[in-house]
């Protein structure tokens, strides 16, 4: 049951009907339909997983009450520890075992040494690493006392397994979504009606967008030994931009959904693709998980290594960049991924503008951007789409034949096209994303594009029916959310 399915809009109707019907003053029976809710959404999804889910939320529920009355600090930490422990831990057989296993069979045999090959079959519950991330924080918070444990277990349950979000983010902190839980929501209009733009550009963005995409960089991707490098080339700026309209897209209907509940959950996306440079990219892009590394990884190694100057930045900036290529998944090409975009910071570390923000500036009559920015802007995008190769291949050989094949300039590879059925998705597909990318860059100062509060109502009714029909119209065969294997 996806976001954007019948299915769902189905349930989310039976669920907002109910939330709503709960009068205010018994706040515990709006929290118990979010809930029922939530577990119903994740069980139809992957009912074989539930109980991992509801088990994590029993002992992080009493790890952190135990941290609070905890008498001293060593206390403190060392049940913390357990806690991460056992996040990782089952994070670490859920998602990284298999590979494990599999890699030392692989360096047996490269030592001559041969044995029974064991694949483990385990399967990786859906968003497990979006819920660990949650149940993580909540504790790390706690034991620096930024925190107070969370008395209502209801509540607690409803934070980590918030139904809009669980499968795909953004991964919430506590302090920001805890006090939301604990009042009464009563119906917004006004939150509801900016829930209901998100949403809908949120739709457009992953059916008449990513859909279409999908259908030809999937095709070119699959047939790669045969495409020519200009298909090739097409497939490889394309990418980024279907898996950010699939992301971003899913981010806003999740986003969007909440508010029709009358919760706010974290922004995840700031138009990462008007970033100068690789660092501003990566505070603009996935931003729930990029903080949470910042905040829990790359800020407490930064201060041990501070005494190393900017060599204890470099590493402490290399090791959560191969955690975020891990975190995506079991596979040498993310964490051969997460190093490519660590490396592309020592530069700016080198010559101090790491920590700088750029203000972007406009220019012309058509409100462009300024030609310094637009360059910068295609640099990073340039270096993104190359990284996305190493991010797409299933191994580092699939990585170098793409490679290769984005370097040929053989003539016969030159005159190879993709096929009519290819190229036809296209058609709905890149005036969408030139609209897109025109919109976003108007309303850049926004949280998301459809926040027109300054057009005149026609305009935006006409604007929001436009949008509809081109869902209706143009949208492409319907594809899973990419960030839903991680």
């Amino acid at each position: 049951m996806i976001v954007n399915s019948i299915a769902f809009l189905l349930f989310f109707v039976l669920v907002f009907a109910a939330y709503f019907m709960v009068p205010q003053t018994h706040r515990w029976m709006q929290n118990l339909v979010l809930l029922t809710a939530s577990y119903s959404f994740y069980g139809y999804t992957d009912l074989r997983t539930l109980p991992i889910l509801i088990g994590l939320t029993l002992l992080f529920y009493g790890l952190g009450y135990l941290i609070q009355r905890a008498s001293d600090d060593r206390a403190k930490t060392w049940l913390m520890r357990l806690g991460v422990v056992a996040g990782l831990g089952v994070l670490f057989y859920f998602k990284y075992l298999n590979f494990f296993v599999d890699s030392f069979t692989h360096v047996l045999r490269g030592l001559g040494i041969e044995g029974q090959s064991h694949h483990l079959q385990v399967i990786l519950p859906l968003g497990l690493s979006f819920f660990i991330f949650r149940l993580l924080s909540y504790l790390i918070e706690i034991q620096r006392g930024k925190l107070a444990a969370e008395p209502n277990l209801l509540i607690f349950a409803n934070y980590v397994a918030f139904f809009p979000s669980l499968l795909s983010g953004p991964i919430d902190r506590p302090g920001a979504f805890l006090p939301q839980l604990q009042k009464a929501r009563a119906f917004d209009t006004v939150l509801a009606t900016d829930g209901m733009r998100q949403i809908l550009w949120g739709m457009f963005k992953k059916m008449v967008i990513a859909n279409n995409l999908s259908m030809f960089v999937d095709g070119i991707w699959s047939q790669s030994a045969g495409a020519g490098t200009p298909a090739i080339w097409l497939a490889v700026l394309l990418y980024p931009i279907q898996m950010y309209a699939d992301f971003s897209g899913y981010s806003d209907m999740s986003i969007g959904v909440a508010k029709l509940l009358g919760i706010r959950i974290s922004i995840n996306f700031n138009y990462p693709f008007f970033a100068v440079n690789i660092a501003e990219y990566w505070r603009r892009w996935h931003i729930s998980l990029t903080s949470w590394l910042t905040d829990y990884v790359f800020s407490p190694l930064s201060i041990r290594f501070r005494d190393w100057g900017n060599r204890g930045l470099i590493v402490s900036i290399l090791i959560t960049f191969v955690l975020i290529g891990a975190w995506h998944g079991a596979r040498w090409t993310f964490v051969v991924f997460g190093l490519y975009h660590g490396l592309l910071y020592i530069p700016l570390m080198l010559n101090g503008s790491f920590f700088k923000k750029s203000k972007l500036k406009s220019q012309g009559s058509w409100n462009l951007p300024a030609g310094k920015d637009f360059r910068q802007m295609t640099g990073t995008f340039l270096l993104v789409a190359l990284g996305l190769i190493l991010f797409r291949a299933e191994s580092l050989n699939d990585f170098a034949h793409m490679l290769l094949r984005v370097l040929d300039v053989r003539l016969s590879a030159l005159q190879q096209f993709p096929s009519l059925q290819l190229i036809s998705a296209l058609i709905p597909a890149l005036p969408a994303v030139c609209f897109m990318f025109w919109i976003e860059w108007r309303k850049r100062q926004k949280e998301f594009a459809l926040q027109l509060e300054d057009s005149a109502a026609w305009k935006r009714r006409l604007l929001y029916a436009a949008l509809v029909v081109c869902i209706f119209v143009f949208r492409g065969e319907a594809g899973e959310f990419i960030y839903f294997q991680f």
